[in-house]
């Protein structure tokens, strides 16, 4: 676990205006992501207020040396890769060393404010060439309400409680926030059709969930222990599993999602790292009296008192581009499982996790219905629509609906933290 220092003390102050209070961005964050300019090239930037600075512009300049050099170098260019192959070291000398830059009364602020972007005059990208995607099942929530739909008296199936369970997802439609997706074409069959038809999906969803990006990994055959899994999150930002309902009832059995996922993933471009986020490590909540503990493998007494992380979550959703309404607030405590625990296991039986890597946490709900992280949930499956201002209701999405994730991390005695925001339109299917 990273450990608390200077970078996360409250009475931390930037010379960059934006940054004093912002709600995502302020100094005690700088998130890493990779960016262009109005006239320029992929390249890495850290968030601070509602600027962006420009690694490789810094890197030129000659503002870093030692261990940070090293860092920004590797941050600098069109994907974070290189620097999560480094592992925490390298990452942490960087972080140091922005706060000395970024902070009120540097004096490098001259050399420093001409390499700063106005955020919304830049590209934002996906941070990283994303060579795997797995997506979990962790939050249990989630799991007992779509499972109290088709299995009323067992809603959870006899190995939840026991193993992660998650399914190896598409790398090559995730897509950075802002760019809408398509809604996709597929075979369907809903309960009392006689036979199935291809076509538009009917029951388009969305579910609410972090994504974890993964820093050094392991090489092939070899597992990571739990005791040393934490350090392999580079960090964390936040992740739309866009889902296909009808498509997905129709063809996971027997081998789970397939083209009701693989449409489309959209990932908040920002990444949280693991160090900004250590004053917002929790303890595991308790499991349930009567629920097995974890086997050995997954079990360690570090990740269990400080292995969560409290990350406050909202969806949002605008209506045909209209007037946000907030749908549902939650939060990443609500897991089954840490994510420490999510990657020990992914590398158990010696799967390779390569720098770059992203993994999603599964939909996280909370025990009310009023934090539900997705339509089918809020809907009983479609049964009971949702009431909008206006009058409009929705039983699933829309074209022109525009989903929105939001996250923060807040803890008294510490500056709030957030992720920015995950968001999407969706398109018309195209001609079938």
């Amino acid at each position: 676990m990273s450990p608390l220092d200077r970078s996360h003390d409250p009475a931390l102050a930037s010379w960059v205006a934006s940054a004093q209070g912002h709600a995502d961005f302020p100094i005690q964050n700088l998130p890493l992501g990779v960016f262009s300019p109005p006239a320029g090239a992929p390249r890495g930037g850290v968030a601070i207020g509602e600027s962006v600075l420009d690694l490789a512009a810094a890197v030129q300049a000659g503002l870093f040396e030692g261990e940070a050099q090293r860092g920004a170098e590797a941050a600098a260019g069109p994907g974070l890769n290189p620097l999560m192959a480094l592992g925490p070291g390298p990452r942490l000398a960087l972080r140091m060393r922005l706060v000395e830059l970024l902070e009120q009364g540097s004096p490098a602020r001259p050399r420093v404010e001409p390499l700063l972007r106005r955020r919304q005059d830049c590209t934002l990208h996906l941070p990283a060439h994303i060579g795997d995607y797995t997506d979990f099942y962790a939050g249990i929530h989630h799991a007992t309400n779509v499972g109290r739909l088709f299995r009323p008296d067992a809603p959870l199936l006899p190995n939840y409680k026991h193993v992660p369970i998650g399914y190896h997802g598409r790398a090559s439609s995730v897509r950075p926030s802002g760019e809408p997706i398509r809604r996709p074409n597929g075979q369907r069959k809903l309960p009392g059709e006689p036979a199935p038809s291809f076509g538009p999906a009917r029951n388009l969803d969305y579910e609410l969930e972090l994504g974890i990006w993964i820093g050094p990994g392991n090489a092939l055959g070899e597992p990571i222990p739990i005791g040393e899994a934490a350090s392999h999150v580079f960090g964390l930002c936040l992740l739309n599993d866009w889902s296909a309902r009808d498509l997905q009832a129709w063809e996971y059995q027997p081998l789970g999602p397939f083209l009701a996922k693989s449409f489309a993933t959209t990932v908040s471009p920002w990444i949280v790292t693991a160090e900004a986020l250590a004053p917002f490590r929790v303890a595991q909540a308790p499991r349930p009296q009567g629920d097995p503990a974890p086997l050995s493998y997954l079990l360690d007494a570090a990740d269990q008192s400080a292995g969560a992380v409290d990350i406050a979550l909202e969806a949002w959703l605008a209506p045909r581009g209209g007037t946000p309404q907030r749908l549902s607030a939650s939060n990443a405590t609500d897991l089954y499982w840490t994510l420490a625990q999510l990657i020990a296991h992914h590398a158990s039986g010696g799967c390779n996790l390569n720098p770059g890597d992203l993994l999603g946490s599964g939909t996280i709900s909370g025990v009310t219905h009023e934090s539900c992280g997705s339509l089918l949930e809020l809907t009983r499956g479609g049964a009971q629509p949702i009431a909008l201002r206006g009058g409009d209701g929705r039983r699933f999405l829309e074209d022109g609906d525009e989903v929105i994730f939001r996250g923060v991390c807040r803890r008294e005695g510490f500056a709030p933290i957030g992720f920015g925001e995950c968001r999407a339109a969706v398109l018309p299917a195209p001609s079938a």
